[in-house]
């Protein structure tokens, strides 16, 4: 699949896979100086793309396993999307769930596209649904019996 996409500085750096199996394609800081996040803050970090996602696909943005569970760093949505109509600079909201402050450099991976499939769904308003053995049962149901 060809993928286009649009440096918008100098310094913004083309996604990666960290492996040749790798289903990511990591997202480095557009950055001039580092970019300090405090504890329990949120920043937005450029990565100085846009990105011309594919009709049917979009870009998933998931956190980087090592920074996540390392730093305390994750984007702040939990997994942001790349719509395939959107031509905007791809940010990344970066959220540091730790006690400490952390700092961003310059560079620095700081987090991880995949490109999805997406089925469209058209919405069709009804009375009554399907009976299901599950029914209404909520979270934790179908759990420890």
């Amino acid at each position: 699949m060809k993928v286009q996409i649009k440096k918008l500085s100098e310094t913004a750096c083309i996604p990666e896979r960290g492996s040749s199996f790798a289903a990511g394609y990591d997202l480095r800081a557009d950055l001039t100086d580092p970019a300090e996040i405090r504890p329990h803050e949120t920043k937005m970090i450029p990565t100085g793309l846009s990105i011309a996602v594919p009709q049917g696909y979009f870009g998933g943005i998931f956190a980087r396993s090592g920074l996540a569970s390392k730093e305390g760093l994750r984007p702040s949505n939990c997994v942001g999307v790349v719509d395939s109509d959107y031509r905007g600079p791809v940010m990344v909201a970066l959220h540091n769930d730790s006690d400490e402050a952390r700092t961003v450099e310059p560079g620095e991976r700081i987090a991880q596209m995949v490109i999805l499939p997406f089925l469209a769904a058209e919405f069709e308003l009804t009375e009554e649904l399907d009976a299901t053995a599950r029914g209404e049962g909520g979270f934790g149901s179908t759990g420890k019996k």
